[in-house]
């Protein structure tokens, strides 16, 4: 997978940018959606989450992979990683997508001690999954162009909020699986 873009930073920045605020705006204008606007896809509410938490959790064993495997200067076993865990992260964002037409969202019912530690997990993730789209896109792309210089300083950001957001997303299933029956 020897996958080279030509440089174009005047064609490739603002599709980055555009779509680093156009994805986190529509995911918004889905969760704030009025119920009776709903599409009817036939999936049970429970079973999405649980397919969301599977690919967060790939995505997260996925990065970690690839960390070890560009330690070992395994570059096309690194690069296949991270690949893989874009790709996924793609089918997530369609299938959280689908999962807001279809769902309206589920209130979280813990109590005491577990419900600030949940919303301090959840309101991180979902500020952290907006600064890493643009993140992951730019550190792709200059992967993909053969800024490695670029690449490496960017990652240095890049690698530990997409994990953390991998692994809370992982995490706010669990606590929220309960609450999808």
């Amino acid at each position: 997978m020897d996958i080279q873009l030509t440089k174009n930073d005047k064609r490739f920045i603002p599709v980055i940018l555009s779509l680093s605020i156009i994805i986190p705006l529509a995911v918004l204008a889905l969760m704030l959606m009025p119920e009776d606007w709903r599409i009817e896809t036939g999936i049970e509410k429970h079973i999405l989450p649980l397919f969301h938490a599977v690919i967060n959790g790939t995505t997260a064993i996925l990065l970690v992979l690839g960390l070890v495997f560009i330690k070992k200067k395994n570059i096309a076993l690194h690069r296949a990683s991270m690949v893989t865990a874009l790709i996924l992260s793609s089918v997530f964002l369609v299938s959280y997508v689908i999962s807001k037409l279809s769902h309206a969202p589920v209130a979280f019912g813990g109590e005491g001690v577990v419900r600030p530690i949940y919303f301090f997990v959840l309101i991180s993730h979902i500020i952290l999954s907006v600064a890493v789209l643009p993140l992951a896109l730019l550190s792709v792309y200059r992967a993909f162009t053969q800024e490695f210089a670029k690449h490496k300083k960017l990652v240095r950001f890049t690698f530990p909020i997409w994990l953390y957001v991998a692994i809370t997303g992982v995490m706010v299933y669990l606590f929220m699986a309960p609450y999808y029956v």
